[in-house]
């Protein structure tokens, strides 16, 4: 007669062990995700322009929201937070197509490390419009924020499809960066002024997804960028990577990371987005950085570091960034850079 044996089993400390390499794990992988998706934008660029792919992937993006807010409703929020929410989402729209642009004339190391510069930009709002104190950690980030920007942004030698143009491909990244900046503090204001509490970040994001899909939309129109073919499975495979891999994937994964680890810690691993990019692009597009642009793109890195440092430990009264885009309701100040 056969014998059942028991099955081995773990122990409380080995259980913990797993789950804590697992968070490890989800945290790395969603920042690998978002690195990623300035490579599959090249890929998208090869058969359109940056307005219509930047709203062909947020259109398909916005179609599991759309399906979930058919389930579970999408409410209401009140005109003013609706109006909010439609500038937020044309805030959005300019963060895509700028940083889309900027990949047609500067390299995937530059033009990611310029695009997470939105915890500079938000400071210098709150700074300059908001009328409040920042710190001196802060004014040390922005003079080396300002250092590594010039570095790199007036390099001549800058691998890009269309050479020459590395400064307009610089301005385009960082006008990226101002408008995510501009995006998260359009959401700020409707979730602290929300009379009847926030309201869940799914009605917050499908109505500025949908908002920006629609302004691109618009705007691709009269720039006559075509369409990609539906043979072209080069241009339709970074289309669809960006959104599902990027945006739902990358995402979701760093709002399941907010439950294991400390803000801080999430929104210090931001930083790992644009070195994952950077090493993606060495190895798909063979595209080197000089000496210069790397010392200038670690000034930068140091910079978005310290502030997103100082925002993390911020009062808790200030929204998380990281809450808007990775998709947490809940989370405390916490800033991410954007939702690439």
């Amino acid at each position: 007669m056969s014998t059942v044996r028991p099955q081995p089993y773990r122990s409380d400390r080995a259980i913990a062990q797993g789950c804590r390499v697992t968070a490890y794990a989800r945290l790395f992988g969603a920042q690998i995700a978002i690195g990623a998706a300035a490579i599959f934008a090249r890929f998208a660029l090869t058969g359109t322009g940056p307005l219509v792919a930047s709203a062909l992937r947020l259109a398909i993006a916005t179609v599991p929201l759309a399906a979930l807010a058919a389930l579970r409703g999408t409410g209401t929020l009140g005109r003013r937070a609706e109006c909010l929410l439609a500038l937020a989402g044309f805030a959005l729209a300019v963060h895509f197509a700028a940083w889309l642009a900027s990949l047609q004339y500067t390299s995937v190391a530059i033009s990611t490390l310029l695009v997470c510069t939105s915890p500079i930009w938000a400071g210098l709002y709150e700074a300059l419009v908001a009328r409040r104190p920042r710190s001196r950690t802060f004014v040390a980030a922005l003079v080396l924020a300002v250092a590594g920007a010039a570095l790199v942004a007036t390099r001549a030698d800058v691998p890009a499809p269309s050479g020459g143009h590395a400064l307009a491909g610089a301005i385009l990244a960082a006008s990226g960066g101002a408008a995510i900046a501009a995006y998260l503090l359009l959401v700020e204001s409707v979730r602290r002024s929300a009379r009847s509490g926030a309201p869940p970040t799914r009605q917050i994001v499908l109505r500025t997804y949908g908002w920006a899909a629609l302004g691109l939309a618009l705007a691709s129109i009269p720039s006559g960028e075509p369409i990609p073919r539906f043979t072209d499975g080069i241009a339709w495979g970074g289309i669809l990577a960006m959104a599902l891999v990027s945006q739902l994937i990358g995402h979701t994964a760093l709002n399941a990371a907010l439950r294991d680890f400390a803000p801080s810690t999430v929104a210090m691993s931001t930083l790992l987005e644009p070195v994952a990019a950077a090493l993606l692009a060495a190895a798909i597009f063979h595209e080197a950085s000089g000496a210069l642009t790397i010392f200038g793109g670690l000034l930068i890195l140091a910079a978005i570091g310290l502030a997103a440092r100082e925002e993390a430990f911020s009062p808790p009264s200030r929204l998380s960034p990281a809450a808007v885009v990775a998709g947490d309701a809940d989370a405390r100040s916490t800033p991410a850079n954007t939702p690439k």
